[in-house]
């Protein structure tokens, strides 16, 4: 009986080709799939998150600015910048009131207010006018216009008995109205108003006010708003 011959080298190169071709293929298809499952567009990971807000930045409103505070109360009490006549001012609460007097026949009462920086605008009887501007606490600086005339003054602070004084009152059926400016050093200025005739006034106590008019004891108060 004749014998079978064993396959030939030819064969087992030809199946050895096939495995290596067979295994290539696998590995190429397994890769795109893994290449597909990790791209960024399918993952669930690639949504876009907001960006958390900056620390530090500005408040967009800002603080309000500090008032501003009412002038202190105080007296002012001095001179025309002619010599001719008084100026005295109180201030009180933002309000102020003002007395010009010539000492002869010339005098005005004047009021208003006063305002944070200082300034004020004071108005009295017959169109008469204070303008002014308090200076550092310490004096006020303006003009008064009165008559179709304007006096320009400087009222340095006052320390009692400096200052502003009134008395009203009626004395033997006549109506009398005093104006006293008591000046820093001193010395008066005043008008006492006799039923509208205004004359010089008498010289009162600063201490205590008192003035005698017509034989009878009359008292000048410190004048505030």
């Amino acid at each position: 009986m004749a014998r079978m011959k064993r396959p030939g080298p030819l064969l087992t190169l030809l199946a050895g080709l096939l495995l290596a071709v067979f295994m290539l293929t696998l590995n190429a298809t397994t890769g795109t799939k893994n290449a597909s499952s990790s791209s960024p567009e399918a993952s669930p990971s690639a949504t876009p998150q907001a960006s958390p807000p900056p620390t530090g930045a500005p408040s967009s409103s800002s603080p309000p600015p500090p008032s501003k505070s009412a002038p202190p109360n105080a007296d002012y009490a001095g001179r025309t910048d002619d010599n001719s006549s008084a100026v005295a001012v109180s201030l009180r609460g933002g309000k102020a009131i003002a007395y010009f007097c010539d000492g002869r026949s010339k005098e005005s009462w004047l009021k208003g207010d006063v305002k944070d920086d200082g300034t004020m605008k004071l108005t009295g009887k017959h169109g008469a006018e204070l303008n002014g501007t308090l200076k550092d606490g310490r004096s006020i600086r303006g003009t008064v216009d009165l008559g179709g005339q304007r006096y320009a003054f400087t009222a340095d602070k006052a320390v009692k008995p400096s200052g502003l004084y009134r008395a009203t009152a009626t004395v033997r059926g006549a109506k009398l109205d005093g104006g006293w400016i008591v000046l820093p050093g001193g010395k008066q200025v005043g008008i006492l108003d006799r039923d509208g005739k205004p004359a010089a006034a008498p010289t009162i106590d600063p201490q205590t006010g008192t003035v005698t008019v017509d034989g009878q004891t009359l008292t000048a108060s410190p004048v505030t708003p």
